[in-house]
């Protein structure tokens, strides 16, 4: 496989009064022929996120073709579990509507921050979203205390699968707390109601303390995933797996063969992959350094 980077396509700075920088999490879906929607999640001088979107050409997503101006998702009511920021996760088509699981955060005392994975749906062709409940549709459960959101939903052999992040703690660095999280997986049979624990199938090594957005799709039989590993030296580095079963997974690192050159907006970290295929061509959506705060670019994938 390789990776020919394309460079940053979108930065919303200067482009809105509710939103002053960062596009968080770029989760693409083809609602026009020709044209690729890429939802993101734009922060304002707080630091608090909402979801927005930037259409591009399909044939050349360097080139934006328009952007949302208001918010399609805002932040939930004061004391929810996504009062803090909402940021998009992943997105199918079902029917005439279309479903967004976001990541919801919320500030917390003795901790950081914790951030559950809620459903917002559409009915107007994505412009606007209306939450399907308050309240968290991956709750927290006693396998997962702080962290608990689905990054990847497909429907494959008649039941929905799910890849997620998940976790319970912070662990102390050198100069702030470090959440730690890994990969899982679980299946719904309607997409709406999930198990209260899934299965570990990308665990942390060495001296990562995350693992994270795992972005599934399925080629010729085989599953095939990109997500973030994260150290305390390095926030975020893109990775690559792949499995037969969608649950023992093998990694293989070496298949992502960026350069990351000083000049690049990637050069420092590179995290939040999604990928969408438009006719004989495979496009990566991703975040750069400092977690995204200067956009989005992408990378097309060669096989």
């Amino acid at each position: 496989m390789q990776i020919v980077k394309r460079g940053l396509i979108f930065s919303p700075e200067g482009k809105f009064l509710w939103a002053k920088h960062s596009a968080l999490q770029p989760t693409p879906i083809m609602l026009r022929d020709g044209e690729i929607r890429v939802y993101i999640g734009l922060r304002d001088e707080l630091g608090v996120s909402r979801v927005g979107y930037v259409d591009v050409s399909a044939d050349n997503p360097s080139e934006v073709l328009r952007y949302s101006l208001k918010p399609v998702l805002d932040i939930g009511m004061p004391g929810a579990f996504d009062d803090n920021g909402v940021v998009p996760a992943a997105i199918v088509n079902r029917g005439d509507a279309l479903f967004l699981y976001y990541a919801g955060y919320q500030l917390l005392q003795k901790a950081r921050f914790s951030v559950f994975g809620g459903l917002a749906i559409s009915h107007d062709g994505g412009e606007t979203f209306q939450r399907y409940q308050q309240t968290p549709i991956l709750e927290r459960t006693e396998e997962a205390t702080l962290f608990r959101v689905i990054h990847s939903i497909i429907y494959d052999e008649g039941v929905w699968k799910v890849w997620y992040g998940a976790g319970s703690h912070f662990v102390q660095g050198k100069f702030k707390s470090l959440p730690v999280y890994n990969i899982r997986y679980l299946e719904s049979p309607d997409g709406l109601s999930f198990p209260s624990r899934g299965e570990v199938c990308i665990a942390t090594t060495g001296n990562e303390h995350r693992v994270g957005r795992p972005y599934v799709f399925k080629e010729n039989g085989l599953y095939k995933m990109f997500f973030g590993s994260g150290t305390e030296k390095v926030a975020y580095r893109l990775d690559y797996a792949e499995s037969y079963d969608g649950v023992a997974w093998k990694r293989k690192s070496e298949e992502v063969n960026m350069p990351y050159l000083p000049q690049d907006f990637d050069s420092q970290m590179s995290c939040y992959p999604a990928i969408i295929k438009y006719q004989e061509k495979v496009y990566m959506f991703y975040n750069g350094n400092n977690y995204g705060e200067s956009g989005f670019g992408y990378a097309e994938l060669r096989y």
